[in-house]
């Protein structure tokens, strides 16, 4: 029996580094379970804001440091002080006060002409709302008060300001992941370049490349991030992409360090004999053998970041009020620690699970990446 080949037949697809890659990543569980718990926290971080039904610097003024609860505010011995407190502000005596469901009726009298725009000094309460005058007695001494008591939720407490807790760690988590990335981005692409060409060409051109590197790092960071802030205003965006085009230093050093112990490999001695270009060995052969000692890298440059962001905004050059960030949530949850805790508690809990997904999915990448293990 013979076997003949058709010309119809296709032939077999060959797998690629990349596809290898893949399949061992996505076997690394810490490391898949590591990239659903980073895209949640982006997804609320992105999203929580909107559907929240606090805006991030709403400030509730009778909600001054309320611990984290599930069930709504106001509690039913807070209801009553509150509205006796409302009443005297509007200079009105509480003559009978009862509750009626969500509901609260008083009888209300005073030694003068009661004014219709008394209630405001109801409405303006976090407690309530709608609240009106009716019964209006013909002297218009007394009538009957009635408010709807205002339910509200804050699942992770308020702040110092009374502002909802939640929504700020939403929000924080916008610009710090948006830092991170931000600087993170501009750093390895800069880093990874400049550190791969200067150790491929060597001599002279790598002395000059690496010298440079050594210029800037001689410069006080600080002076630099307060010329950013005279030149392109408080605007994180523009400054913290500055910031990442001189956290890009050690990540060019790093590189360097791994392209000269590449290009003696007998891979890229075999490109330089068939007259590949040296940016066609960089681009092909070079940066991507260095991505692994690149990925661990960069999920220790996030956390940098937003720790350098936290110092910023400690000085006053970074995130203002009433943005925030996560390091700035911290920083206040620590000084309140003792009366909140949920302060730092609920800031903490974002972080310190971002940077450990960020370890974890380094680490997968690391082993997916590594040309050993081909």
């Amino acid at each position: 029996m013979t076997l003949t080949l058709t010309n119809n037949e296709a032939p077999a697809k060959g797998r690629s580094l990349w596809d290898d890659a893949r399949d061992r990543l996505l076997a690394n569980r810490a490391a898949v379970a590591s990239m659903i718990v980073l895209v949640l926290i982006a997804l609320l971080s992105v999203f929580g804001p909107i559907l929240s039904s606090h805006n991030f610097d709403t400030v509730y003024r009778d909600y001054v440091k309320v611990p984290a609860s599930l069930s709504a505010y106001p509690r039913a011995d807070q209801v009553e002080p509150a509205f006796m407190s409302a009443a005297r502000r509007a200079r009105v005596t509480v003559d009978s006060y009862a509750r009626e469901g969500d509901t609260v009726v008083a009888e209300i009298s005073s030694s003068r002409e009661i004014d219709p725009r008394s209630v405001r000094y109801i409405d303006r309460s976090d407690l309530f709302r709608n609240a009106e005058l009716t019964g209006m007695s013909e002297d218009k001494k007394s009538a009957t008060l009635r408010a709807d008591i205002n339910f509200m939720h804050f699942y992770f407490g308020t702040d110092a300001n009374g502002r909802d807790m939640m929504t700020r760690t939403f929000i924080a988590g916008r610009v710090s992941l948006t830092i991170g990335l931000l600087a993170t981005v501009v750093a390895i692409s800069i880093g990874v370049l400049y550190g791969a060409t200067s150790g491929y060409l060597g001599g002279r051109v790598d002395q000059m490349m690496m010298r440079a590197v050594d210029i800037l790092y001689s410069l006080p960071f600080i002076f630099f991030v307060i010329m950013l802030v005279v030149f392109f205003g408080r605007n994180f965006i523009l400054m913290f992409i500055a910031v990442g085009a001189v956290e890009w230093l050690d990540m060019a050093r790093i590189v360097r360090g791994q392209t000269l112990s590449i290009k003696r490999q007998e891979y890229v001695q075999a490109a330089e004999a068939m007259g590949v270009s040296d940016r066609g060995i960089v681009r092909r052969h070079i940066i991507p053998n260095t991505l692994g000692p690149v990925v661990v890298y960069m999920t220790l440059l996030v956390p940098k970041v937003i720790l350098l962001e936290s110092f910023l905004s400690f000085l006053g050059l970074g995130i203002q009020e009433p943005m925030t960030s996560w390091g700035v949530l911290i920083s206040e949850g620590a000084r309140n620690l003792q009366g909140a805790a949920w302060m730092l508690i609920f800031p903490s809990i974002f972080l310190t699970s971002t940077l450990f997904a960020l370890n974890f999915i380094g680490d997968g990448l690391r082993d997916a990446l590594d040309p050993k293990d081909r």
